[in-house]
């Protein structure tokens, strides 16, 4: 199986750990991952904010990068839902039937994380150790754009020493929201401060999402309120073994 990662802009730019451990978890369960270098954004930014025929190169450059590989996996609801529900919308406003066959042909092989692992690996017991106490929160685009279900718990269940408590009303945004973030900010920060309250409430070490952009702005609030709770991506979980030095957590 031919696998690539795509490991999203916010990640390359800020996260890079997170598309590491994506690549150490994979070959630890045997999967030979390639890196295209000629990925870029995946084009959700200028569809959300109605620029649609600007995202028309994106999406050329985005299947250029990735046809021809069996899957592409990435650490990102948001990311994959672009790939599988807006690629074909600006494909088919361009006009150009050779970019709409284009992205039929690889839309669908475009995988979140948990989705790559449970349903295409088969696996939910990944090897991982990390003896914590966890909550998760699914975000917007994986919960119900995706509809990743409990895919992202069974494997955290199946971690070693992993403790994974329920999050209040984990189902509500935490306001991030991409754009939304800066055209409506108070907003924003009051659902950010909304989901950092619940999280406090589990008594969590660990807070777990499937999304950067979702934790960078939980994470902010509960940096800022001094809480104790370290912000932590999918990947870096189960990619964690016995041992293994986890950053922030347990020191």
């Amino acid at each position: 199986m031919r696998v690539a990662l795509m490991v999203t802009c916010i990640n390359d730019a800020m996260f890079p750990d997170v598309g590491k451990a994506v690549v150490t978890l994979l070959r630890r369960l045997g999967v030979d991952v390639d890196f295209p270098t000629a990925q870029t954004c995946c084009g959700q930014p200028m569809v959300n904010t109605g620029y649609l025929d600007e995202a028309v190169p994106v999406v050329r450059s985005f299947v250029r990068a990735f046809e021809g590989y069996d899957a592409v996996v990435t650490p990102s609801g948001s990311c994959v839902g672009s790939a599988r529900h807006q690629h074909s919308i600006v494909a088919r406003r361009s006009g150009d039937a050779g970019l709409a066959a284009a992205v039929e042909e690889v839309s669908p092989r475009v995988h979140e994380l948990s989705e790559f692992l449970v349903d295409v690996l088969g696996v939910e017991d990944v090897g991982a150790s990390f003896p914590h106490s966890v909550t998760y929160h699914p975000t917007c685009h994986s919960l119900r754009m995706l509809g990743v279900g409990d895919r992202p718990e069974r494997l955290l269940r199946a971690v070693r020493g992993l403790r994974l408590l329920d999050l209040p009303r984990a189902e509500e945004c935490c306001g991030f929201g991409g754009t939304f973030a800066l055209k409506n900010a108070d907003t924003s920060v009051a659902m950010g401060a909304d989901k950092a309250r619940h999280v406090r409430e589990t008594g969590a070490e660990v807070l777990v999402a499937g999304d950067s952009s979702c934790l960078m702005h939980v994470g902010g609030v509960l940096s800022r309120q001094r809480a104790g709770v370290r912000v932590m991506h999918l990947a870096e979980v189960l990619a964690a073994t016995e041992g293994a030095s986890v950053r922030g957590v347990g020191r």
